[in-house]
Protein backbone atom coordinates (compact mmCIF):
# COMPACT_ATOMS: atom_id res chain seq x y z
CA UNK A 1 0.00 0.00 0.00
CA UNK A 2 2.75 2.35 0.87
CA UNK A 3 4.44 1.33 -1.78
CA UNK A 4 1.73 2.05 -4.72
CA UNK A 5 0.98 5.26 -2.90
CA UNK A 6 4.56 6.31 -3.27
CA UNK A 7 4.91 5.62 -6.77
CA UNK A 8 1.19 7.26 -7.22
CA UNK A 9 2.93 10.70 -6.01
CA UNK A 10 6.41 9.95 -7.32
CA UNK A 11 4.35 9.78 -11.03
CA UNK A 12 1.81 12.50 -9.94
CA UNK A 13 4.70 14.95 -8.69
CA UNK A 14 6.20 15.04 -12.39
CA UNK A 15 3.79 17.72 -13.29
CA UNK A 16 2.76 20.78 -11.88
CA UNK A 17 -1.21 21.19 -9.97
CA UNK A 18 -1.68 23.34 -12.93
CA UNK A 19 -0.76 20.67 -15.81
CA UNK A 20 -2.38 17.91 -14.19
CA UNK A 21 -5.60 19.40 -14.09
CA UNK A 22 -5.31 20.37 -17.59
CA UNK A 23 -4.14 16.73 -18.40
CA UNK A 24 -7.56 15.57 -16.59
CA UNK A 25 -9.78 17.94 -17.60
CA UNK A 26 -8.42 17.28 -21.44
CA UNK A 27 -9.08 13.32 -21.20
CA UNK A 28 -12.02 14.20 -19.90
CA UNK A 29 -12.73 16.20 -23.24
CA UNK A 30 -11.85 13.12 -25.07
CA UNK A 31 -13.58 10.31 -22.82
CA UNK A 32 -17.35 13.31 -23.06
CA UNK A 33 -16.80 12.99 -27.15
CA UNK A 34 -16.08 9.49 -27.54
CA UNK A 35 -19.18 8.88 -25.48
CA UNK A 36 -21.52 11.75 -28.04
CA UNK A 37 -19.97 9.79 -31.39
CA UNK A 38 -20.90 6.38 -29.95
CA UNK A 39 -24.60 8.40 -29.94
CA UNK A 40 -24.66 7.06 -25.37
CA UNK A 41 -23.84 11.00 -24.64
CA UNK A 42 -26.23 14.45 -24.63
CA UNK A 43 -29.34 12.57 -25.87
CA UNK A 44 -30.05 15.00 -28.76
CA UNK A 45 -28.93 17.85 -26.80
CA UNK A 46 -25.78 18.43 -28.31
CA UNK A 47 -23.97 16.99 -31.25
CA UNK A 48 -20.27 16.10 -31.65
CA UNK A 49 -19.30 18.55 -33.79
CA UNK A 50 -21.23 21.52 -31.26
CA UNK A 51 -18.29 20.19 -28.47
CA UNK A 52 -15.31 20.60 -31.16
CA UNK A 53 -16.61 24.42 -32.30
CA UNK A 54 -17.64 24.91 -28.42
CA UNK A 55 -14.35 23.82 -27.25
CA UNK A 56 -12.64 26.17 -29.67
CA UNK A 57 -14.10 29.25 -28.92
CA UNK A 58 -13.94 28.97 -24.98
CA UNK A 59 -10.33 28.07 -24.84
CA UNK A 60 -8.87 30.69 -27.82
CA UNK A 61 -11.27 33.32 -26.04
CA UNK A 62 -10.11 32.35 -22.52
CA UNK A 63 -6.30 32.50 -24.00
CA UNK A 64 -6.31 35.53 -26.25
CA UNK A 65 -8.37 37.55 -23.39
CA UNK A 66 -5.87 36.36 -20.28
CA UNK A 67 -3.22 37.38 -22.78
CA UNK A 68 -4.69 41.16 -23.09
CA UNK A 69 -5.65 41.26 -19.66
CA UNK A 70 -2.28 40.32 -18.18
CA UNK A 71 -0.97 43.18 -21.29
CA UNK A 72 -3.37 46.18 -19.68
CA UNK A 73 -2.33 44.72 -16.38
CA UNK A 74 1.49 44.86 -16.81
CA UNK A 75 2.30 41.06 -15.39
CA UNK A 76 2.74 37.74 -17.06
CA UNK A 77 -0.06 35.72 -18.53
CA UNK A 78 -0.33 32.58 -16.79
CA UNK A 79 -1.83 30.92 -19.90
CA UNK A 80 -2.22 27.27 -18.76
CA UNK A 81 -4.72 28.82 -15.81
CA UNK A 82 -7.21 30.06 -19.26
CA UNK A 83 -7.46 26.67 -20.32
CA UNK A 84 -8.10 24.77 -16.97
CA UNK A 85 -10.53 27.53 -16.86
CA UNK A 86 -11.82 27.15 -20.85
CA UNK A 87 -12.24 23.16 -20.17
CA UNK A 88 -14.42 23.76 -16.71
CA UNK A 89 -16.77 25.89 -18.79
CA UNK A 90 -16.99 23.51 -21.77
CA UNK A 91 -18.47 21.01 -19.00
CA UNK A 92 -20.26 23.64 -17.37
CA UNK A 93 -22.74 25.17 -20.85
CA UNK A 94 -24.27 23.33 -23.60
CA UNK A 95 -22.23 23.11 -26.23
CA UNK A 96 -23.39 24.99 -29.52
CA UNK A 97 -23.32 25.82 -33.18
CA UNK A 98 -25.05 28.44 -33.74
CA UNK A 99 -23.35 31.85 -33.57
CA UNK A 100 -26.15 33.49 -31.85
CA UNK A 101 -25.89 31.29 -29.18
CA UNK A 102 -22.02 30.80 -28.66
CA UNK A 103 -21.65 34.46 -28.67
CA UNK A 104 -23.33 33.72 -24.82
CA UNK A 105 -19.81 31.30 -24.23
CA UNK A 106 -17.26 34.00 -25.79
CA UNK A 107 -18.63 36.20 -22.90
CA UNK A 108 -18.88 33.44 -20.64
CA UNK A 109 -15.13 32.86 -21.15
CA UNK A 110 -14.49 36.83 -21.38
CA UNK A 111 -15.61 37.31 -18.12
CA UNK A 112 -14.19 34.58 -16.54
CA UNK A 113 -10.63 35.88 -17.33
CA UNK A 114 -11.49 39.30 -16.14
CA UNK A 115 -12.73 38.29 -12.76
CA UNK A 116 -8.88 37.37 -12.27
CA UNK A 117 -7.56 40.77 -12.68
CA UNK A 118 -10.64 43.27 -11.88
CA UNK A 119 -11.94 41.17 -9.00
CA UNK A 120 -8.64 40.19 -7.38
CA UNK A 121 -7.38 41.30 -4.57
CA UNK A 122 -3.39 41.24 -3.87
CA UNK A 123 -2.85 38.38 -6.42
CA UNK A 124 -5.22 36.21 -5.07
CA UNK A 125 -8.88 35.62 -7.03
CA UNK A 126 -11.91 36.43 -5.20
CA UNK A 127 -14.43 34.23 -6.94
CA UNK A 128 -13.42 31.11 -9.04
CA UNK A 129 -13.19 32.10 -12.52
CA UNK A 130 -15.18 29.67 -14.22
CA UNK A 131 -18.12 30.13 -11.73
CA UNK A 132 -17.54 34.08 -12.32
CA UNK A 133 -18.29 33.78 -15.67
CA UNK A 134 -21.26 31.41 -15.79
CA UNK A 135 -22.90 33.25 -13.13
CA UNK A 136 -22.04 36.79 -15.45
CA UNK A 137 -23.71 35.40 -18.29
CA UNK A 138 -26.84 34.52 -16.15
CA UNK A 139 -26.67 38.00 -15.00
CA UNK A 140 -26.43 39.60 -17.91
CA UNK A 141 -29.29 37.65 -19.97
CA UNK A 142 -31.54 38.35 -16.80
CA UNK A 143 -30.89 42.15 -17.59
CA UNK A 144 -31.46 42.31 -20.72
CA UNK A 145 -34.46 40.02 -20.84
CA UNK A 146 -33.70 37.49 -22.76
CA UNK A 147 -36.39 35.23 -23.83
CA UNK A 148 -36.13 31.49 -21.60
CA UNK A 149 -35.93 29.92 -24.39
CA UNK A 150 -32.40 31.65 -26.22
CA UNK A 151 -30.81 31.69 -22.78
CA UNK A 152 -27.58 29.85 -22.84
CA UNK A 153 -26.15 29.03 -18.53
CA UNK A 154 -25.00 26.67 -17.05
CA UNK A 155 -26.16 23.12 -17.07
CA UNK A 156 -23.44 21.52 -15.51
CA UNK A 157 -24.01 18.38 -18.36
CA UNK A 158 -20.76 16.97 -17.03
CA UNK A 159 -23.39 15.22 -14.39
CA UNK A 160 -23.80 12.06 -16.34
CA UNK A 161 -24.30 8.34 -15.43
CA UNK A 162 -21.40 7.30 -18.31
CA UNK A 163 -18.80 10.06 -17.29
CA UNK A 164 -19.19 9.66 -13.40
CA UNK A 165 -16.61 7.10 -13.26
CA UNK A 166 -14.00 8.90 -15.53
CA UNK A 167 -14.55 12.31 -13.40
CA UNK A 168 -14.25 10.85 -10.23
CA UNK A 169 -10.99 8.97 -10.99
CA UNK A 170 -10.03 12.43 -12.12
CA UNK A 171 -11.62 14.25 -9.47
CA UNK A 172 -9.64 11.60 -6.64
CA UNK A 173 -6.21 12.20 -8.89
CA UNK A 174 -6.48 16.22 -8.48
CA UNK A 175 -7.48 16.02 -4.91
CA UNK A 176 -5.06 13.51 -3.96
CA UNK A 177 -2.38 15.80 -5.31
CA UNK A 178 -3.69 18.89 -3.86
CA UNK A 179 -3.57 17.64 -0.48
CA UNK A 180 -7.08 18.40 -0.65
CA UNK A 181 -9.51 15.19 -0.41
CA UNK A 182 -10.70 15.90 3.09
CA UNK A 183 -11.89 19.19 1.12
CA UNK A 184 -13.74 17.15 -1.44
CA UNK A 185 -15.17 14.60 0.97
CA UNK A 186 -16.71 17.13 3.58
CA UNK A 187 -18.15 18.92 0.94
CA UNK A 188 -19.49 15.60 -0.33
CA UNK A 189 -20.75 14.26 3.08
CA UNK A 190 -22.42 18.19 3.45
CA UNK A 191 -24.32 18.47 0.06
CA UNK A 192 -25.26 15.02 -0.92
CA UNK A 193 -27.77 14.13 2.04
CA UNK A 194 -28.99 17.37 1.93
CA UNK A 195 -30.08 16.88 -1.52
CA UNK A 196 -31.18 13.19 -1.35
CA UNK A 197 -33.56 14.72 1.36
CA UNK A 198 -35.28 17.08 -0.61
CA UNK A 199 -35.25 14.51 -3.12
CA UNK A 200 -37.09 11.72 -1.23
CA UNK A 201 -39.22 14.61 0.45
CA UNK A 202 -40.72 15.26 -3.48
CA UNK A 203 -41.97 12.03 -3.95
CA UNK A 204 -38.69 9.63 -4.60
CA UNK A 205 -37.82 6.57 -2.91
CA UNK A 206 -34.58 6.69 -0.96
CA UNK A 207 -32.91 4.87 -3.55
CA UNK A 208 -33.85 6.83 -6.37
CA UNK A 209 -33.26 9.51 -4.54
CA UNK A 210 -30.03 8.56 -3.68
CA UNK A 211 -29.28 7.31 -7.43
CA UNK A 212 -31.02 10.23 -9.32
CA UNK A 213 -28.58 12.42 -6.91
CA UNK A 214 -25.33 11.08 -7.91
CA UNK A 215 -25.50 10.36 -11.02
CA UNK A 216 -27.62 13.91 -12.07
CA UNK A 217 -25.69 16.49 -9.73
CA UNK A 218 -22.52 17.25 -10.13
CA UNK A 219 -20.78 17.19 -6.77
CA UNK A 220 -17.91 15.25 -7.62
CA UNK A 221 -16.92 17.96 -10.76
CA UNK A 222 -17.78 20.62 -8.43
CA UNK A 223 -15.42 19.17 -5.31
CA UNK A 224 -12.47 17.92 -7.34
CA UNK A 225 -12.48 20.71 -10.64
CA UNK A 226 -13.99 24.00 -9.02
CA UNK A 227 -14.43 24.00 -5.18
CA UNK A 228 -10.63 23.02 -4.80
CA UNK A 229 -9.02 26.24 -6.98
CA UNK A 230 -6.41 26.81 -5.06
CA UNK A 231 -6.15 30.81 -5.78
CA UNK A 232 -9.62 30.87 -3.93
CA UNK A 233 -9.14 29.22 -0.97
CA UNK A 234 -7.77 30.19 2.48
CA UNK A 235 -4.52 29.20 3.84
CA UNK A 236 -5.80 27.20 6.77
CA UNK A 237 -7.11 23.22 6.80
CA UNK A 238 -9.84 24.24 9.46
CA UNK A 239 -10.71 27.19 7.31
CA UNK A 240 -10.43 25.19 3.98
CA UNK A 241 -13.45 22.66 5.93
CA UNK A 242 -15.64 25.34 6.97
CA UNK A 243 -15.62 26.66 3.37
CA UNK A 244 -16.61 22.99 2.10
CA UNK A 245 -19.29 22.91 4.88
CA UNK A 246 -21.22 26.31 3.58
CA UNK A 247 -20.56 25.59 0.09
CA UNK A 248 -22.18 22.08 0.51
CA UNK A 249 -25.55 23.51 2.74
CA UNK A 250 -25.90 26.43 0.44
CA UNK A 251 -25.49 23.96 -2.73
CA UNK A 252 -28.24 22.02 -1.47
CA UNK A 253 -30.31 25.09 -0.85
CA UNK A 254 -32.97 25.44 -3.09
CA UNK A 255 -33.93 21.53 -3.13
CA UNK A 256 -33.68 20.25 0.14
CA UNK A 257 -34.65 23.03 1.77
CA UNK A 258 -36.92 25.39 -0.02
CA UNK A 259 -38.75 22.14 -1.40
CA UNK A 260 -39.48 21.56 2.26
CA UNK A 261 -40.52 24.90 3.38
CA UNK A 262 -42.54 25.75 0.61
CA UNK A 263 -40.85 29.03 -0.15
CA UNK A 264 -39.52 30.87 -3.55
CA UNK A 265 -36.36 30.60 -5.09
CA UNK A 266 -33.77 32.79 -3.23
CA UNK A 267 -33.41 35.64 -5.97
CA UNK A 268 -34.78 34.06 -8.32
CA UNK A 269 -32.06 31.90 -9.04
CA UNK A 270 -32.38 28.52 -8.47
CA UNK A 271 -31.26 26.96 -11.87
CA UNK A 272 -27.88 28.16 -11.42
CA UNK A 273 -27.77 27.80 -7.70
CA UNK A 274 -24.71 25.48 -7.87
CA UNK A 275 -22.83 28.23 -9.61
CA UNK A 276 -23.75 30.46 -6.54
CA UNK A 277 -22.97 27.98 -3.92
CA UNK A 278 -19.18 28.17 -5.36
CA UNK A 279 -19.50 32.05 -5.06
CA UNK A 280 -21.03 32.29 -1.80
CA UNK A 281 -17.94 29.54 -0.35
CA UNK A 282 -15.32 31.89 -2.27
CA UNK A 283 -16.85 35.00 -0.35
CA UNK A 284 -15.88 33.39 2.35
CA UNK A 285 -12.77 31.94 1.91
CA UNK A 286 -11.71 35.78 1.01
CA UNK A 287 -13.23 36.79 4.35
CA UNK A 288 -10.51 34.09 6.28
CA UNK A 289 -7.85 34.81 4.01
CA UNK A 290 -4.45 35.97 5.01
CA UNK A 291 -2.77 34.49 1.67
CA UNK A 292 -2.46 37.12 -0.82
CA UNK A 293 0.09 37.97 -3.45
CA UNK A 294 3.56 39.51 -3.32
CA UNK A 295 6.33 40.77 -5.24
CA UNK A 296 9.59 39.51 -3.43
CA UNK A 297 13.09 40.61 -4.65
CA UNK A 298 15.46 38.64 -4.54
CA UNK A 299 18.71 39.97 -2.20
CA UNK A 300 20.71 37.17 -1.75
CA UNK A 301 22.06 33.16 -2.46
CA UNK A 302 23.91 31.70 -1.39
CA UNK A 303 24.69 27.41 -0.53
CA UNK A 304 24.47 24.95 1.63
CA UNK A 305 25.88 21.79 0.66
CA UNK A 306 26.90 20.71 -3.12
CA UNK A 307 23.07 20.96 -3.89
CA UNK A 308 21.11 23.03 -1.91
CA UNK A 309 20.48 27.08 -2.39
CA UNK A 310 18.86 29.33 -0.33
CA UNK A 311 17.37 31.95 -1.65
CA UNK A 312 16.22 35.40 0.46
CA UNK A 313 13.54 37.57 -0.80
CA UNK A 314 12.76 41.14 0.35
CA UNK A 315 8.92 41.43 0.01
CA UNK A 316 7.36 44.72 -1.28
CA UNK A 317 5.17 44.97 1.71
CA UNK A 318 5.17 43.21 5.40
CA UNK A 319 3.32 40.05 5.01
CA UNK A 320 2.67 37.24 7.79
CA UNK A 321 2.64 33.64 7.88
CA UNK A 322 3.53 30.63 10.29
CA UNK A 323 6.67 28.84 10.85
CA UNK A 324 6.05 25.70 8.72
CA UNK A 325 4.24 27.25 5.92
CA UNK A 326 4.98 27.20 2.27
CA UNK A 327 4.60 29.93 -0.48
CA UNK A 328 3.75 29.22 -4.00
CA UNK A 329 6.10 31.13 -6.54
CA UNK A 330 4.83 32.24 -9.98
CA UNK A 331 8.29 32.79 -12.12
CA UNK A 332 7.24 32.57 -15.74
CA UNK A 333 10.41 31.43 -17.62
CA UNK A 334 11.30 30.45 -21.39
CA UNK A 335 10.83 26.78 -22.58
CA UNK A 336 9.20 25.75 -19.17
CA UNK A 337 9.38 22.04 -18.96
CA UNK A 338 6.47 20.25 -17.71
CA UNK A 339 6.06 21.08 -13.86
CA UNK A 340 5.42 24.78 -15.25
CA UNK A 341 6.27 28.32 -14.24
CA UNK A 342 4.51 27.67 -10.66
CA UNK A 343 5.82 25.90 -7.86
CA UNK A 344 4.90 25.44 -4.40
CA UNK A 345 8.37 26.14 -1.24
CA UNK A 346 8.63 25.96 2.21
CA UNK A 347 9.72 28.93 3.75
CA UNK A 348 12.80 28.50 5.77
CA UNK A 349 13.02 31.67 7.58
CA UNK A 350 11.25 32.60 10.82
CA UNK A 351 8.45 35.04 11.18
CA UNK A 352 9.54 38.32 11.91
CA UNK A 353 9.18 42.43 11.62
CA UNK A 354 11.28 42.20 8.58
CA UNK A 355 9.98 41.46 5.18
CA UNK A 356 12.10 38.97 4.28
CA UNK A 357 11.14 35.55 3.09
CA UNK A 358 14.07 32.69 2.43
CA UNK A 359 13.39 29.54 0.53
CA UNK A 360 15.71 26.87 0.89
CA UNK A 361 15.87 24.70 -2.43
CA UNK A 362 17.65 21.78 -3.48
CA UNK A 363 18.36 21.30 -7.17
CA UNK A 364 18.78 17.63 -8.33
CA UNK A 365 20.57 16.55 -12.06
CA UNK A 366 18.73 17.26 -13.74
CA UNK A 367 17.08 19.77 -12.18
CA UNK A 368 13.37 21.00 -13.75
CA UNK A 369 13.19 24.39 -15.89
CA UNK A 370 11.88 26.13 -12.75
CA UNK A 371 14.22 25.10 -10.63
CA UNK A 372 17.08 26.31 -12.68
CA UNK A 373 15.90 29.58 -13.67
CA UNK A 374 15.01 30.21 -9.94
CA UNK A 375 18.62 30.00 -8.75
CA UNK A 376 20.10 31.38 -12.16
CA UNK A 377 18.18 34.56 -10.90
CA UNK A 378 20.40 37.51 -10.21
CA UNK A 379 20.44 39.58 -7.02
CA UNK A 380 17.67 42.09 -7.80
CA UNK A 381 15.41 40.51 -10.03
CA UNK A 382 11.92 40.37 -8.63
CA UNK A 383 9.57 37.80 -9.05
CA UNK A 384 5.41 36.89 -8.04
CA UNK A 385 4.45 35.15 -4.74
CA UNK A 386 0.52 34.06 -5.44
CA UNK A 387 -0.17 33.36 -1.47
CA UNK A 388 0.99 31.63 1.37
CA UNK A 389 -0.73 28.49 3.14
CA UNK A 390 -0.53 25.49 5.26
CA UNK A 391 -0.95 23.33 8.82
CA UNK A 392 2.53 21.97 9.10
CA UNK A 393 2.47 24.15 12.06
CA UNK A 394 3.82 23.34 15.48
CA UNK A 395 2.05 23.45 18.48
CA UNK A 396 1.43 26.85 20.55
CA UNK A 397 1.61 25.20 23.51
CA UNK A 398 5.32 25.41 23.88
CA UNK A 399 5.62 22.92 26.51
CA UNK A 400 4.09 19.75 24.26
CA UNK A 401 6.91 17.96 23.79
CA UNK A 402 7.53 17.01 19.57
CA UNK A 403 9.55 15.12 17.37
CA UNK A 404 10.37 16.25 14.31
CA UNK A 405 11.75 13.85 11.63
CA UNK A 406 13.32 15.14 8.61
CA UNK A 407 14.30 13.66 4.95
CA UNK A 408 16.88 15.89 3.21
CA UNK A 409 15.60 19.18 2.21
CA UNK A 410 12.10 18.20 4.22
CA UNK A 411 14.25 19.42 6.97
CA UNK A 412 13.25 23.49 5.85
CA UNK A 413 10.40 23.92 8.00
CA UNK A 414 12.09 22.68 11.10
CA UNK A 415 14.48 25.50 10.33
CA UNK A 416 11.90 28.23 9.68
CA UNK A 417 10.12 26.66 13.60
CA UNK A 418 12.95 25.97 15.38
CA UNK A 419 14.64 29.68 14.96
CA UNK A 420 11.28 31.27 16.02
CA UNK A 421 12.12 31.86 19.21
CA UNK A 422 11.29 30.51 22.59
CA UNK A 423 11.98 26.90 24.67
CA UNK A 424 10.27 23.93 23.35
CA UNK A 425 11.34 20.34 23.95
CA UNK A 426 11.45 19.37 20.20
CA UNK A 427 14.01 16.52 19.15
CA UNK A 428 15.02 16.33 15.27
CA UNK A 429 15.88 12.94 13.34
CA UNK A 430 17.17 14.34 10.64
CA UNK A 431 18.27 11.31 7.55
CA UNK A 432 20.55 12.83 4.87
CA UNK A 433 21.96 10.41 1.86
CA UNK A 434 25.71 11.05 3.45
CA UNK A 435 27.57 12.62 6.18
CA UNK A 436 30.16 13.98 4.13
CA UNK A 437 27.28 16.37 3.28
CA UNK A 438 24.89 17.54 5.66
CA UNK A 439 23.33 20.91 4.98
CA UNK A 440 22.29 23.33 7.42
CA UNK A 441 24.71 22.01 9.73
CA UNK A 442 25.23 25.45 11.62
CA UNK A 443 21.84 26.30 11.42
CA UNK A 444 20.85 23.34 13.72
CA UNK A 445 24.37 23.42 15.80
CA UNK A 446 22.08 24.44 18.84
CA UNK A 447 19.70 21.84 18.49
CA UNK A 448 19.38 18.15 20.01
CA UNK A 449 19.32 16.36 16.49
CA UNK A 450 19.76 12.71 15.87
CA UNK A 451 21.41 12.58 12.20
CA UNK A 452 20.76 9.54 10.60
CA UNK A 453 22.50 8.63 7.39
CA UNK A 454 24.80 5.36 5.88
CA UNK A 455 28.31 7.30 7.00
CA UNK A 456 29.55 9.43 9.83
CA UNK A 457 29.95 12.97 9.08
CA UNK A 458 33.65 14.17 9.91
CA UNK A 459 33.11 16.77 12.16
CA UNK A 460 28.95 17.42 14.37
CA UNK A 461 28.37 19.81 17.17
CA UNK A 462 27.85 18.58 20.59
CA UNK A 463 24.35 18.41 20.61
CA UNK A 464 23.80 16.10 18.07
CA UNK A 465 24.50 12.36 17.83
CA UNK A 466 25.21 9.88 15.09
CA UNK A 467 23.50 6.50 14.21
CA UNK A 468 24.57 4.86 11.14
CA UNK A 469 21.42 3.82 8.62
CA UNK A 470 20.68 3.57 4.92
CA UNK A 471 17.15 5.18 5.62
CA UNK A 472 14.58 5.81 8.67
CA UNK A 473 12.29 3.55 10.11
CA UNK A 474 9.54 3.64 12.88
CA UNK A 475 12.05 0.95 15.22
CA UNK A 476 14.85 3.53 14.05
CA UNK A 477 13.06 6.34 15.81
CA UNK A 478 11.79 4.46 18.54
CA UNK A 479 15.27 3.45 19.78
CA UNK A 480 16.88 6.86 19.22
CA UNK A 481 13.54 8.68 20.90
CA UNK A 482 12.74 6.61 23.87
CA UNK A 483 10.04 8.65 25.08
CA UNK A 484 8.49 8.59 21.50
CA UNK A 485 4.78 7.37 22.91
CA UNK A 486 4.72 11.11 24.98
CA UNK A 487 5.92 12.99 21.33
CA UNK A 488 3.59 14.70 19.04
CA UNK A 489 5.95 13.56 15.45
CA UNK A 490 5.93 15.76 12.48
CA UNK A 491 7.31 14.46 9.25
CA UNK A 492 8.67 16.19 6.44
CA UNK A 493 10.39 14.69 3.08
CA UNK A 494 9.77 12.83 -0.29
CA UNK A 495 6.95 11.06 -0.40
CA UNK A 496 8.37 7.46 0.06
CA UNK A 497 9.99 8.22 3.75
CA UNK A 498 6.54 9.95 4.51
CA UNK A 499 4.57 7.18 3.17
CA UNK A 500 6.91 4.83 5.02
CA UNK A 501 6.69 5.97 8.12
CA UNK A 502 3.10 7.82 8.70
CA UNK A 503 0.81 4.32 9.68
CA UNK A 504 3.37 2.31 11.83
CA UNK A 505 4.61 5.70 13.66
CA UNK A 506 1.04 6.86 13.94
CA UNK A 507 0.88 3.58 16.85
CA UNK A 508 4.00 4.76 18.15
CA UNK A 509 3.64 8.32 19.01
CA UNK A 510 1.55 10.74 20.55
CA UNK A 511 0.18 12.37 17.05
CA UNK A 512 1.33 12.56 13.40
CA UNK A 513 1.81 15.32 11.05
CA UNK A 514 3.01 14.87 7.93
CA UNK A 515 4.03 17.28 5.01
CA UNK A 516 5.66 15.99 1.87
CA UNK A 517 6.38 16.98 -1.36
CA UNK A 518 6.11 15.76 -4.62
CA UNK A 519 9.08 15.75 -7.49
CA UNK A 520 11.63 17.57 -5.43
Amino acid sequence: MNEGMAALDRRLGQVTMYRLVTLTLASLVVISMLYSGLGTLGEGLFTLAGQLVSLGVLVVTSVAASWGFARAWRVQPHLESSVVTALILYFLFLPQTDPGRLRWLVLAALLASASKFVLAWRGRHVFNPAAAGAFGVYVVQAVIDVEPVDRVTASWWVASADLLPWVAIGALLVLHRTRRLELGAVFVAVALPLVVLGLHHVGQGWGDAARTAIQTSPFVFFAGFMLSEPLTLPPRRHQQLAVAVVAGIVYAYPLAILVMIQAPPLFGIADQWQVAALLIGNVLACAFARRSGLRLELVDHHRHGADTHELVFRSSRSHRFEAGQYAELHLPHARADTRGTRRTFTISSTPGPDRTMSFSVRVPEPASSFKRALVDLPVGARIQSTGVGGDFVLPRDRSIPVLLVAGGIGVTPFLSQLGHGGDRDAIVVYAVPSGDDVPFLAELSDQRVVLVSPTRPPAMPEAWTWTEAPVLSVDLLAEVVPDLANRIAYVSGPPAMVNALRGALSRRAKRVRTDHFSGY
